[in-house]
């Protein structure tokens, strides 16, 4: 019994754990490190797309830019998805 109520406690906090390592847009996957335009040709044009400033490297010796691209809502799930030096460095989901 206690094993089974912590597997339904599980259950439950699950779709909190918002960060993903990949995001599916219809019949597409795309995952962390994709380029952009991989991105864009298999998700389409974001919902909207905001320049987030520059983050320079661990070595100090070059400046990103960084962009964050909003997908959705699909099913009241918005879809966040951060670009750094053109590569997809973090995807968040959250329901609006």
């Amino acid at each position: 019994m206690k094993a089974l109520a912590c597997l339904f406690a599980a259950a439950l906090l699950l779709p909190l754990a918002a960060n993903a390592s990949t995001f599916r847009c219809e019949s597409n996957l795309v995952s962390i490190g994709d380029r952009g335009v991989e991105v864009q040709r298999k998700c389409g044009e974001p919902a909207s797309r905001d320049f987030i400033g520059y983050s320079e490297t661990t070595s100090g010796r070059q400046e990103m830019q960084v962009e964050e691209w909003v997908y959705g809502p699909a099913n009241g799930m918005y879809h966040y998805l951060r670009f750094v030096g053109g590569r997809l460095s973090e995807i968040d989901s959250k329901r609006n």
